[in-house]
């Protein structure tokens, strides 16, 4: 039987929800948010927003850096 976070990541997050999110990071080049911040600015709670990020990192949109920030996949590749 799978475990709860296993399963927690394999969910997919509304679509209005990754929208949102999306729209943030497109608007603001250079946007870094912890998962702490990003929770705080979108009104989540923690397991949503480890959710929804974890989405949009395995969709190649958002890349998670070594020190926890979550920035844009095309930011990141542009740097390199």
């Amino acid at each position: 039987m799978p475990t709860k976070r296993k399963h927690e990541q394999q969910m997919v997050p509304p679509e209005s929800l990754v929208a949102r999110v999306r729209g943030e990071f497109s608007e603001m080049p250079g946007l870094r948010l912890t998962l702490e911040q990003a929770c705080r600015l979108w009104q989540l709670e923690i397991s949503v927003c480890e959710t929804l990020l974890g989405h949009l990192v395995r969709e190649g949109f958002l890349y998670q850096t070594d020190s926890g920030f979550y920035v844009t996949a095309v930011t990141t590749r542009s740097r390199n």
